[in-house]
């Protein structure tokens, strides 16, 4: 954007304050995918939540919507935008009030994921497959892992999502027996990137809006990624059983890829392949 005076510079990030704010009451956390968590003082996301939902910094988030001024980026922009469900109207208003042009519809979105990778992912369906890195931010979820956990445009960090979720939660049987293995394998992963400040970012911020992932976290149990069995119950294909295997990506050592098998003779295979052909809009 062109320059601006700083008169206009502090009545834009005013104006952008007042906007984020607005946005954020309008939601509860049903409308998000999260549980309630109790009595609120004040309608509406509480900025923990919607920077945990957005994969941001609590404190930058704090900083953005008090209309302090700081840097921001598209990538930044976008995942508040899906994180208060944003239309297209308001999503271009953010940026502009942000300072930033507003790109295409359809960027540049997890762009450094490449052609093959992505291909091998979607190949793998009607089996759900997803990639992740160190962080355990999803870079990539084939369709079938869509419709079978129920991932969805504002699911950015497998943790955050086992953590925040209801939908989630709700699908998967064992949750509160596999819910320390999870901790415990993600607090391994984190002690082998000492020097990364993401780790305990993560940790920071979804401990202040999951008491059972700071309970979990307390306890210093470490795990690690093994085959797994996966267990859902879902609403309209029943229930579904999956081997997992965990997958590491030779030429990006920290990002790994998550396959998964419909376990024999549990029917998981075809229920599963029928639902997400119906979901695309296929024949079943």
């Amino acid at each position: 954007m062109t320059s601006e005076s700083p008169a206009v510079a502090r009545n834009r990030r005013e104006q952008l304050r007042d906007f984020l704010r607005t946005r954020r009451a309008r939601l509860t956390p049903g409308d998000v995918g999260m549980a309630e968590g109790g009595r609120r003082r004040t309608p509406g996301l509480r900025r923990e939540e919607v920077a945990v939902l957005a994969g941001v910094g609590v404190s930058w988030y704090t900083w953005l919507e008090q209309g302090r001024d700081i840097n921001v980026s598209v990538e930044v922009l976008d995942a508040i935008s899906r994180a208060l469900r944003l239309t297209g109207p308001e999503r271009a208003h953010l940026y502009a009030l942000a300072g930033l042009n507003p790109p295409r519809a359809g960027g540049a979105r997890e762009a450094s994921v490449t052609p093959e990778l992505r291909n091998l992912i979607d190949a793998w369906t009607p089996r759900p497959a997803m990639l992740r890195d160190r962080h355990w931010n999803l870079l990539a979820v084939n369709d079938a892992a869509r419709t079978a956990f129920g991932y969805g445009d504002t699911d950015h960090n497998c943790l955050v999502t086992f953590f925040t979720s209801a939908r989630y939660r709700d699908v998967h049987v064992h949750w509160a027996s596999v819910a320390p293995d999870v901790v415990a394998a993600f607090r391994a992963d984190a002690a082998r990137f000492p020097d990364d400040p993401e780790f305990a970012r993560l940790v920071d911020d979804l401990s202040t809006v999951s008491p059972e992932f700071a309970e979990l976290w307390a306890r210093h149990d470490v795990g690690d990624h093994a085959q797994a069995v996966k267990a859902v119950l879902h609403p309209e294909a029943g229930d579904l059983i999956f081997d997992k295997t965990t997958l590491t990506v030779a030429d990006r050592p920290d990002w790994h890829l998550e396959l998964y098998n419909p376990r024999p003779g549990t029917g998981t295979g075809d229920r599963l392949e029928r639902l997400t052909r119906v979901r695309l809009g296929a024949p079943a």
